[in-house]
């Protein structure tokens, strides 16, 4: 899934190269993207199609996820409108309580899309961890592969793809003994930033520092550790408390909350991230000494690396990409 590195055409490419045939993204305008780089994958929209963008999901996507007849049935006349065939997957609930049929309406709504011409069901799907922080176990995997097998003894039809979750499914992936009929999980986190993300544990095998975040130092000075006079909101509407610490060698890098999400930076060296203004970043450089045009590295969690890709005062720069075999 490439909705973390806003569908990056180097990065999709990589992705391939190694042996994946399918590509996700929320966004249609990182779908197009992809498409117009000539990136040679099918492409799915990860997100319910917007009734607003149904014919550029027509055009971009070769397959989405949905949980609403009525865009699917808009999809179907956009479909036919355009002599081709749109794939989908029914997304079923199973707790979490983001997007997804409730089990009950799962066989009536499945009736009336067969009926539908110019879309083609391929499977059912469920969505874990995203919201509500549910987590995938054996439980909601055995239902979701019972929920297909009845599907398909009732409308005497094959599914394709019963797609299990995303990469919070890791641990219940390494650790089942039957994995049932799950043949399909969405995947990004886990490849991107190499952990899982119930508990952030890395997985073996994969890096976890595929991703810098590099940040100049523009000022530099020995500074009070706590903020002095009458104390009110601040920028963001929050009343902030200080420690008082005696002074401090305080450091202020060149990015802020209107580039990435601060709070998910980790240093790579031993100093302490303050907080954070829209432009800048202020750190306790502690022991070492930070001068100005310093650059300093980080690590960035899932939300810090897709608000850093999704903002355009950031340069991405490719490094260097391995190739495996």
């Amino acid at each position: 899934m490439t909705k973390v590195v806003c569908g990056n055409p180097d990065i999709a490419n990589a992705i391939v190269n190694i042996g994946f045939q399918t590509l996700g993204d929320s966004r249609i305008s990182n779908l197009k993207k992809m498409r117009l780089a000539g990136v040679r994958a099918q492409l799915l929209l990860l997100r319910i199609p917007l009734i607003s963008q149904i014919e550029a999901v027509i055009k971009y996507a070769d397959l989405s996820l949905n949980s609403e007849l009525l865009v699917i049935q808009k999809l179907s006349a956009c479909a036919i409108k355009n002599n081709t065939i749109h794939k989908i997957i029914l997304m079923v609930e199973l707790g979490d309580l983001r997007e997804g049929l409730m089990p009950s309406d799962l066989e009536e709504t499945i009736q009336q899309v067969l009926e539908l011409e110019g879309i083609e069901l391929k499977g059912i799907g469920t969505n874990l961890a995203c919201f509500g922080g549910i987590q995938p176990d054996e439980e909601k995997m055995q239902y979701l592969s019972l929920l297909a097998t009845n599907i398909e003894k009732k409308f005497n039809l094959k599914l394709d793809i019963i797609s299990g979750g995303n990469s919070a499914n890791y641990n219940w992936f390494i650790s089942t003994k039957n994995i049932g009929r799950i043949n399909n999980l969405r995947l990004g986190e886990s490849i991107f930033l190499g952990c899982e993300p119930i508990h952030r544990k890395p997985i073996p095998g994969l890096f976890t520092d595929a991703f810098t975040l590099i940040a100049e130092v523009i000022e530099s000075k020995l500074k009070p550790s706590a903020p002095y006079g009458k104390i009110g909101q601040n920028a963001f509407g929050e009343t902030l408390s200080f420690q008082n610490q005696g002074q401090m060698r305080r450091g202020i890098l060149g990015i802020g909350l209107q580039d990435v999400l601060v709070s998910g930076l980790k240093p790579r060296m031993d100093i302490q991230l303050l907080g954070a203004s829209s432009d800048h970043t202020i750190v306790d450089a502690k022991q070492i000494n930070l001068n100005v045009g310093n650059q300093l590295k980080f690590d960035l969690n899932y939300t810090a690396l897709l608000s850093v890709m999704t903002s355009p005062y950031v340069i991405k720069r490719k490094e260097k990409i391995l190739e495996y075999k």
